[in-house]
């Protein structure tokens, strides 16, 4: 049965969007059906470091001149791309009917795909807690910055209080080496252990990379290189660790449909 990950962050400028699209393609290569669907509507950009101009994006869908099995484009390594509409001003604010059909929707996705990977508008937002509390699995993407972490607790405690959602996974970007990443997560999980009753999960880390920042200028994700480097091999590390985290089973809308 697919399964879906949404992959979110409390800031902007964390790298969040490059992790979904890398953790994408790392799934990709290793056999799985995957989708990217980028849900942050109005600003999207995940065509743009993609470096794929798609023909159709939700704004389409939403005034009907696609059906969600229209709107995949073809990425890099196989990777499929359900893009958001980037500079549409129509999509910037959309309202719970709009999310609720656009998660659907992805019911049509179904029977293609193994894997949905979901780009959350980064911040607490209605519209980002709607999206994360519908998705499998939940990865949030931190840096070892004190507004990455006052802005993720804030994130995943307005998801457990409002949506009841559980299990989180946290991957540290920028990291100096392990150590550094292990040592960012432990303090942020001190912190949510004092205020919230929830299962956080550290589930791997990418370092502080000249490629990574070569590859989002290049448009070329760096899981689109051959060859073992530390960057592909812990996108490997994530890509297994992840599908091995549990679900959460918060009720309601899910995105591929009921479970």
């Amino acid at each position: 049965m697919a399964y879906s990950v949404a992959v979110t962050s409390g800031k902007g400028g964390v790298g969040k969007t490059s992790i979904a699209i890398n953790l994408g393609m790392t799934l990709s290569r290793e056999g799985q059906r995957v989708c990217l669907l980028d849900t942050d509507f109005g600003l999207a950009n995940a065509h743009i470091l993609l470096g794929v101009n798609p023909e159709k994006t939700i704004s389409d869908l939403l005034n009907d001149r696609a059906t969600m099995s229209e709107l995949p484009c073809n990425g890099p390594a196989g990777l499929k791309l359900v893009a958001g509409g980037s500079g549409l001003t129509d999509l910037l604010k959309i309202d719970e009917n709009i999310r609720n059909q656009i998660i659907r929707c992805t019911d049509a996705l179904d029977d293609d795909l193994d894997v949905l990977i979901v780009d959350v508008p980064a911040g607490a937002s209605d519209s980002a807690i709607d999206i994360i509390a519908a998705a499998d699995r939940v990865l949030v993407v931190l840096v070892g910055e004190p507004t990455s972490f006052t802005d993720a607790y804030t994130l995943i405690k307005a998801c457990s209080l409002e949506k009841n959602t559980h299990h989180f996974s946290v991957v540290v970007n920028m990291a100096s080496n392990a150590n550094h990443a292990k040592d960012t997560f432990d303090r942020f999980k001190n912190i949510t252990d004092r205020f919230l009753d929830i299962d956080l999960r550290f589930v791997g880390y990418l370092p502080l990379s000249g490629a990574l920042r070569d590859s989002i200028v290049k448009r070329r994700p760096i899981m689109s290189e051959n060859g073992e480097t530390a960057e592909t091999q812990s996108f490997k590390k994530l890509a297994l660790t992840i599908a091995q985290s549990p679900e959460n089973e918060t009720p309601g809308l899910r995105f591929l449909g009921l479970k």
